[in-house]
């Protein structure tokens, strides 16, 4: 056997390259978009007589933007339940009476019910039938996390419910049943939850300018990265008096285009419309 035949016989194996293992980073705007779906899927499998919409921006006058953005509203024969979803990771620290909750007790966030009742005040603005008592304020997280809260925050007595994703239905339906033994007949009607649901449908702004200034602000008023007059100045002025009026009032005239005929009004002359 020749010299480079041996070589060749014992030479090592050449082996594979070894498959990087590391998975890929999904971004945090993916991740969202996940979550929204799997729960959306839950939701489908809700009783029939309840019907619910995701994603909606109304009109709402006391924030900042002008806006409310909410994740989902359920509305059911019982109750209207309101939604907000969060993405975040790490161990919830927070108190239902605080303004602030923390992530991992150092990172700050607003008190996400505080929150939602403002998305809970922008629906009531439409559904003034609709009394206080009878909404139910529920935060969904993902088990990326852990809770350090109250613990009546995840009794099912409670009209404000904290979630993990996985389990959102199994805690509407749990809260239905709750409230079935307590109200005996049901609070509303099929037909009066087809109204709630066509009249918020009806409201819901999908203006793709206005959503996305509405998102600018939320994030530099969460950021502080950007001054939130920046953002809300506009050159746009009452078209009855000349006064100029904020990027706020200027998106409310033209997304209640019926009212004001696409024209933009003050405070003051939206009155007489």
């Amino acid at each position: 056997m020749s010299w480079q035949e041996t070589k060749k016989r014992y030479a090592a194996p050449k082996l594979k390259p070894k498959a990087n293992k590391e998975k890929a980073k999904v971004a945090p705007t993916r991740i969202g978009e996940l979550g929204e779906y799997k729960i959306n899927i839950q939701l489908d499998q809700l009783p029939k007589t309840c019907k619910y919409l995701s994603d909606l921006l109304l009109v709402n006058n006391k924030s900042k933007s002008g806006y409310s953005q909410i994740d989902h509203i359920i509305f059911s024969p019982f109750a209207v339940f309101v939604i907000e979803t969060k993405n975040y990771s790490g161990i919830i620290y927070g108190d239902r009476t605080r303004k602030q909750w923390s992530v991992n007790g150092k990172f700050p966030m607003l008190n996400p019910f505080i929150q939602n009742y403002g998305h809970i005040e922008a629906i009531r603005s439409s559904l003034n039938s609709v009394e206080n008592s009878n909404f139910v304020s529920m935060i969904s997280f993902t088990k990326r996390c852990k809770f350090k809260v109250n613990s009546e925050l995840r009794e099912i007595q409670s009209n404000d419910l904290i979630v993990y994703d996985i389990e959102l239905t199994e805690f509407i339906t749990r809260k239905l049943n709750v409230l079935k033994l307590q109200k005996k007949t049901a609070v509303f009607s099929e037909g009066e939850i087809l109204n709630m649901y066509n009249k918020l449908q009806k409201e819901n702004i999908k203006d793709s300018n206005i959503r996305k200034n509405h998102i600018e602000i939320v994030k530099a008023e969460n950021n502080g990265k950007k001054s939130i007059n920046n953002l809300t100045n506009t050159s746009a002025k009452c078209v009855t008096c000349g006064k100029s009026v904020s990027q706020k009032v200027e998106s409310f005239c033209l997304s209640n285009k019926e009212r004001f005929n696409g024209n933009v009004y003050c405070y003051e002359h939206q009155k007489k419309h």
